[in-house]
């Protein structure tokens, strides 16, 4: 069970602050998700019913950079992890034109609305640090207890608001060493292709992680299987079925993914993983 205790001070300071103000605060996200299964969060994200200009009028230094509310803290922790919280207002999000962002952002709505436009029930646990009280709406407890990724709601409508989703739930899958159930799965080989319209860049920043994993074959195995290697590295696709000489016993993609897998096993940087596949 989570409390307060689990989470640094810093973090502590801006949801006690935003309760006295009157708002709602929440930790919400990856963090929690971590914290239920033990691991150490890389970052730390609130969400809130105050609005962007409740919440930047609170702290001493802010910044907002973004159309979808977000602000981030400066707090004066010396831990990186926690040097900028971001603090998001509950919101709803409209359709997806582009497959990549919001055509438009309502705050001022429930908590259980902003937790659905949220990828994965995994990800969609909301804690509140002044009753120490977890909200799950979407099974996301019995998710973890299964090591099962699932969509929140609909997959494929989930997929389509963010097409890198696709990418992400590969991702979490080796980070986490869960499963992806079987309507994400489905969902995400009939639309492998909208992620040709995510930026190569996005597409990269998942890829590196899904190699930095502790399980990179099985990622890419995993972006093969769904249709998605094609848009990250589609000179791999070539090596399949390309047997080699007798002194080897695998086709040269097997040899790629389980040198790369050696690596990863050693513990080697991301740069000799890199050059193990290639």
């Amino acid at each position: 069970m989570l409390t307060r205790s689990d989470v640094p001070a810093p973090v502590q300071h801006i949801a006690d602050t935003l309760e006295a103000a009157g708002y709602e605060a929440y930790l919400v996200g990856g963090c929690v998700r971590d914290l239920l299964l033990s691991r150490t969060p890389k970052d730390w994200d609130i969400t809130t019913s105050a609005h962007p200009p409740d919440i930047t009028a609170l702290f001493p230094e802010t910044y907002c950079n973004n159309d979808y509310g977000t602000v981030g803290v400066v707090t004066d922790a010396t831990d990186e992890r926690v040097k900028v919280v971001e603090v998001t207002p509950f919101r709803r999000e409209s359709a997806y034109s582009d497959a990549r962002r919001p055509d438009k952002v309502v705050f001022g709505v429930s908590l259980e609305d902003d937790l659905l436009r949220r990828d994965f029930t995994v990800n969609a646990i909301a804690f509140r640090l002044a009753t120490e009280t977890l909200v799950d709406c979407f099974g996301g407890q019995k998710d973890m207890q299964h090591k099962r990724l699932a969509a929140v709601g609909e997959a494929r409508e989930r997929l389509k608001e963010d097409a890198l989703r696709m990418m992400r739930a590969v991702r979490l899958a080796v980070e986490l060493s869960f499963t992806i159930d079987s309507e994400t799965v489905a969902a995400i080989a009939e639309n492998a292709e909208m992620l040709a319209r995510i930026s190569k860049e996005r597409v990269r920043d998942e890829f590196v992680r899904i190699i930095g994993s502790d399980e990179p074959m099985q990622g890419v195995l995993l972006l093969e299987k769904l249709g998605l290697l094609r848009h990250v590295v589609p000179e791999l696709l070539d090596a399949i079925g390309v047997e080699q000489n007798q002194a080897h016993k695998y086709d040269v993609y097997e040899h790629l993914l389980r040198t790369m897998q050696h690596a990863a096993d050693m513990n080697w940087s991301h740069s000799v993983r890199i050059a193990a596949l290639f």
